[in-house]
């Protein structure tokens, strides 16, 4: 007999779960509350202009193509991309600005050209990086830190071994700070903290595996834009069989004797054998388990940082930016102590501009850009949203004159914007919080909700708010990890 299992959520830990249990013969239905698929990789379009709304940097692609090739497909038929010659442009205040490469040395030399570092220096930082992810990527990313027989694995002994090497005890920042002696390479480095919603005073230096990823292995982008990601699972999905039901949210998620009995929709009930929730883990016991209270853990701990964006369209080209900018504040530690001490935003944020159009001509009209304008926002806990806002876009149209040169405010002729009420309400992250759990303590990785329910033999969670985190790369981990610890039920067989 044919094993059925739902998902709730199209985000895309849901959708890689979707084609996992399609691949294993499972029969699929997947349930979203919105009208289409993708969660926070979503997209808008105004006035000519295409915006992508979600992730915008695309590293470990061979995670995407490792789902097409489990499904017998050729990525390619359904999905490119291609990488980036840099990844990034920084720019600060004084004028300097530093393209990092994709060729380490060539970054290296960049950085060297333009800071009191050496060469040598960043390339040895680099190579530790890599050092780091070696040792770590099996145990941190794709492995359950919630199953005793996993730390009997290789993996878990080579770690554990090498835990002196992990920099477990100090902060990024503490730990870039003694590599470094140039305020800009560490405040560079520094950066990649934000890459999970956390604090670089505050994260371990672990999470220095992060530009290992980015500057050793390289970062990428897809052919169409990052929605392109979402459209492409989600039509290997239905190539697969996988049926869909939008705009039909799950209400709740019935249990008895250990196990999910009934999954009650908007439109019907259902009763799968597996049942995997891409909810944010806190919206799912909140709302969706009768009975079940929320793990202390998963609301004692500091939420990461959330989000205000700026969907500007541009009346004119910027030769000088690049796919990927950055537009660095002076006083780094000071924005990080109002995003997590006083829930609020600096007078002086940095400032992320995305233009997409720099790969893709066709995102805006001839001769205009699409700007998507970010920086880190607090969690939702009631501020003057309203007051935040508008101090927020006074204070970034200011730090772009002072960078280019240019009045940008008269330059902007179409706009919308997304602020930690509306990622709430559209994403159903809790409080906005785009990666759950913050990563600021030393054992934060281990305070992440499992992939599973002891308690509940047949329900599984993906997604950014359980292990091993937020961003693309995880949430495909969070799959993976899933469909490893899913075995056929011995009632069906």
């Amino acid at each position: 007999m044919q094993q059925s299992a739902l998902i709730i959520g199209t985000g895309i830990g849901g959708l890689a779960s979707a084609i996992r249990l399609a691949v294993k013969g499972y029969a699929v239905d997947v349930f979203e509350q919105s009208a289409l698929p993708g969660g926070k990789i979503s997209q808008r379009q105004s006035s000519g202009f295409r915006f992508d709304t979600g992730p915008s940097l695309f590293t470990m692609p061979q995670l995407v193509d490792e789902l097409f090739q489990l499904a017998g497909k050729k990525p390619d038929s359904y999905f490119r991309y291609s990488p980036l010659d840099s990844s990034c442009k920084y720019f600060w205040e004084d004028g300097t600005h530093i393209t990092a490469w994709k060729d380490p040395e060539k970054f290296a030399s960049e950085i060297a050209a333009n800071t009191s570092v050496k060469a040598e220096q960043v390339l040895a930082f680099l190579k530790k990086s890599q050092r780091l992810y070696d040792i770590t990527h099996e145990v941190f990313l794709f492995s359950s830190f919630h199953k005793p027989a996993n730390y009997l694995k290789p993996a878990f002994r080579k770690s554990l071994f090498r835990l002196h090497e992990l920099d477990a005890f100090t902060t990024m920042h503490r730990k870039n700070s003694r590599w470094f002696s140039d305020h800009k390479v560490i405040q560079l480095f520094d950066r990649y903290a934000t890459y999970n919603g956390s604090s670089p005073y505050k994260t371990p230096a672990t999470l220095n595996i992060i530009p290992h990823l980015e500057h050793n292995i390289g970062a990428f982008f897809p052919e169409k834009g990052m929605y392109h990601i979402v459209d492409a699972l989600y039509r290997l999905s239905l190539d697969l069989g996988v049926r869909f039901h939008f705009e039909t949210p799950v209400k709740a998620i019935h249990t008895k004797g250990g196990r999910v009995v009934r999954v009650e929709t908007s439109k019907t009930t259902m009763t799968p054998d597996i049942v995997i929730s891409n909810v944010d883990i806190i919206k799912l016991y909140g709302g969706l388990l009768p009975g079940q209270s929320v793990p202390k853990k998963q609301l004692s701990r500091e939420r990461s940082s959330s989000a205000l964006i700026f969907y500007w369209g541009i009346d004119r080209v910027f030769d000088k930016l690049s796919l990927h900018n950055i537009f660095f504040s002076k006083n780094y530690k000071a924005e990080f102590d109002h995003l997590f001490e006083k829930k609020s935003i600096s007078d002086d944020p940095t400032v992320y501009i995305f233009i997409s159009c720099k790969q893709i001509p066709e995102d805006a009209p001839p001769g205009f850009e699409n700007w998507y304008v970010m920086i880190n926002a607090p969690e939702n806990i009631g501020q003057d949203w309203n007051s935040l806002i508008a101090a927020a876009r006074f204070n970034i149209l200011k730090k772009i004159h002072r960078i280019t040169g240019v009045d940008i405010a008269s330059h902007i002729v179409t706009e919308s914007m997304a602020d930690p009420r509306s990622i709430e309400a559209e994403t159903a992250s809790f409080r906005g919080s785009l990666y759950g759990l913050s990563s600021n303590s030393s054992f934060s990785a281990f305070n992440r909700h499992p992939n599973f329910k002891k308690s509940i033999k047949n329900l599984y969670f993906t997604g950014g708010s359980v292990h091993p985190g937020g961003g693309i790369p995880l949430c495909l981990a969070s799959a993976r990890i899933v469909d490893e610890a899913i075995q056929p039920d011995p009632i069906k067989h």
